[in-house]
C-alpha cells in the first residue's frame, strides 16, 4: 500500500530541481517574513499509549517536528486534515529513536496521530493552524512544475482506469488467463501516483489493501482480493462485485480535487522546494 516516493515524485523532484536553480536566497528571505510557520522543532513524544504534541497552536507556513518514540513498539506519525486526508507522514520510527518531520500547513484544523505498532487510527491530538502561509509556491517557476506534475498524475490515473476496465472485463468474463495477463499492467499507473492517492482517507486501503493489512471487521476489496482469486483459489466465481467496486473506487479517485498544485502537489515536493 504505502511506498517511499514513486517515479511520479522522482519526476516532479527533477523538474523542481531545475526550476528552482538560480532562485538564490529569495525563497529563504520570504520564509523569514510573516507566515513563515513554526520552525521549531516542536516536540512530539510517542509511547505505546500516548501521543503528546508540545505545541498545539501553530502559525501557517512550514512547521518542523521532532518525534521521539519512547515506547516499546515501532511507531509512525501522521498529520491529518479534515476527513482523514493525509497531509504527510513519517513511518518506521523504532523504539528509543527519533525522527524529523517537516510540513507546510495552511490555516485550519488538523490532527497529529501516533500509531504504535503502525496499526489502527492512532492516538490523536488536535492542532490549530492560523495566519497566512508565505512560501515558495508563489514563484511562477514552482507553479509551472507543480502544474506539470498535476498533468502527469491525471494521465497516470486515466491510464490506470482504462487498463483496469480491461482487466475487470476479463474477470467478469471468467477468463482467468486473460485476467492474469492484464493484472500487472492495470496497476502500473496506480503505483506511480499512490503517494498522492494515499492523501484521501480510506481510498488507498479500499483499492490496494492486502489481506494481512485488514483491521478486524474491515471489508476486503481491491486488486489484491482479485489477485488471490486468480492465483490462489483459481476461481473468479463471486468476484464480479469486487471487480466493479475497483473501477468505482478508481473513478472516485479521478473525481476528487486531489491534483491541485496549490495543496497536495506542494506537500509532496516541499523537501525539494526547501533546498
Amino acid at each position: 500500500m504505502r511506498h517511499v516516493h514513486s517515479l511520479a515524485l522522482a519526476g516532479a523532484a527533477a523538474v523542481l530541481a531545475l526550476t528552482l536553480a538560480g532562485c538564490g536566497g529569495d525563497a529563504a528571505d520570504e520564509a523569514g517574513a510573516s507566515g513563515s510557520g513554526d520552525t521549531g522543532p516542536i516536540a512530539i513524544t510517542a509511547t505505546d499509549n500516548s501521543c503528546e504534541v508540545a505545541k498545539k497552536q501553530l502559525a501557517a507556513g512550514t512547521s518542523n517536528f521532532k518525534i521521539a518514540n519512547n515506547g516499546t513498539k515501532v511507531t509512525e506519525v501522521y498529520v491529518y486534515a479534515p476527513g482523514d486526508k493525509i497531509v504527510t507522514e513519517r513511518e518506521n520510527i523504532g523504539p528509543g529513536t527519533s525522527a524529523d518531520l517537516t510540513v507546510q500547513l495552511n490555516a485550519g484544523k488538523y490532527q497529529i496521530a501516533c500509531k504504535p505498532g503502525m496499526v489502527g487510527n492512532g492516538i490523536r491530538q488536535d492542532i490549530t493552524v492560523s495566519g497566512q502561509a508565505n512560501h515558495a509556491a508563489a514563484d511562477p517557476r514552482l507553479g509551472k512544475a507543480l502544474t506539470d506534475y498535476k498533468a502527469y498524475v491525471n494521465a497516470q490515473v486515466d491510464d490506470t482506469i482504462a487498463k483496469t476496465k480491461e482487466f475487470v472485463a476479463a474477470v467478469k468474463a471468467d477468463d482467468i488467463a486473460k485476467a492474469k495477463e492484464l493484472y500487472a499492467p492495470s496497476r502500473v499507473g496506480w503505483e506511480r501516483v499512490e503517494p498522492v492517492a494515499e492523501s484521501f482517507g480510506d481510498l488507498d486501503p479500499r483499492v490496494d489493501a492486502r489481506e494481512a493489512d485488514l483491521e478486524e471487521g474491515a471489508k476486503w476489496t481491491g486488486w489484491h482480493r482479485l489477485e488471490k482469486a486468480l492465483w490462489k483459489t483459481k476461481s473468479l466465481k463471486g468476484q464480479e462485485q469486487y471487480a466493479d467496486q475497483l473501477v468505482k473506487d478508481l473513478d472516485e479517485l479521478k473525481a476528487k480535487e486531489l491534483y491541485a498544485p496549490s495543496r497536495v502537489g506542494w506537500e509532496r515536493v516541499e523537501p525539494v522546494a526547501e533546498s
